[in-house]
Formats: C-alpha cells, sequence, structure tokens
C-alpha cells in the first residue's frame, strides 16, 4: 500500500492512494482533520468487522451505525488516550449474544486501525440494538 499527501495551500492537504482514492485534509478546521480521518478509520474498520461477522452469523442486520467518542491528551503531542467506540445495530431478530461477540472480536482480533492502537490507546466499546 502506498499513498501520496501533497500540500495544497495555506494548511491544507490533498491525500491520494495507490488506488486512485482522495481525501481532503487540513489543520484550520475546513477539512477533515488528520486526527478526525484516524479516529473515523476506527469507526469503519471496526464497523466493517462488525457487519460482515454479523452477516456470516445469519443475522437480519439492516443497519450499523458507529458512534465514536475521543479523548486527547492536553499538550502536544495531542495524541488519543482514549476511545470509546458504540455500535447502534438494527435489524431483524438480531441476537444479543452475536452483536457482543462480533465487536468483541472486531476490537480484539480484527481491526487493523483498533489493533495498531492497542498499548497506545485505551480503546472500549459497546453496543445497542434498534429494531
Amino acid at each position: 500500500m502506498k499513498a501520496t499527501v501533497s500540500w495544497q495551500s495555506d494548511m491544507k492537504f490533498v491525500g491520494e492512494t495507490d488506488t486512485g482514492k482522495t481525501i481532503e485534509m487540513d489543520g484550520d478546521g475546513s477539512q477533515t482533520s488528520p486526527m478526525e480521518a484516524v479516529l473515523l478509520a476506527v469507526g469503519a474498520c471496526s464497523s466493517i468487522d462488525v457487519v460482515e461477522i454479523l452477516k456470516k452469523s445469519r443475522q437480519g442486520i439492516t443497519g450499523c451505525e458507529c458512534q465514536l467518542d475521543a479523548q486527547r491528551a492536553d499538550e502536544a503531542p495531542r495524541v488519543f488516550t482514549e476511545i470509546h467506540a458504540h455500535y447502534v445495530v438494527s435489524g431483524e431478530n438480531l441476537s444479543e449474544k452475536h452483536i457482543q461477540r462480533a465487536v468483541q472480536l472486531s476490537a480484539e482480533k480484527y481491526c487493523s486501525v483498533m489493533l495498531m492502537l492497542e498499548g497506545k490507546v485505551k480503546i472500549t466499546t459497546s453496543f445497542s440494538i434498534q429494531p
């Protein structure tokens, strides 16, 4: 995997992956910040796992939203110190046991982004079910 980040102007940058996908980022708040991108990556990566695991478990999942709450260090470097990921899973006849297991497997075994942060960031998870 390769990527390039190019300075555009002021504090604006464009990141482009080797597959041609782009993301605009900046340090002044008008675009996604690099730290916001990392937080979104945690949610997206783990949500992909949760959805895939639940589908393989033949759960009637129709929706999955990952609500993230992160804390950062007060002083530079302002790294994440804690991230809480709350999954709101919707569908029919969903098993709480299956959802709990899917969230746990993602956090402990499959989510590359969460695992990359392991030991540096306290990551907690929870979930709720919506019919």
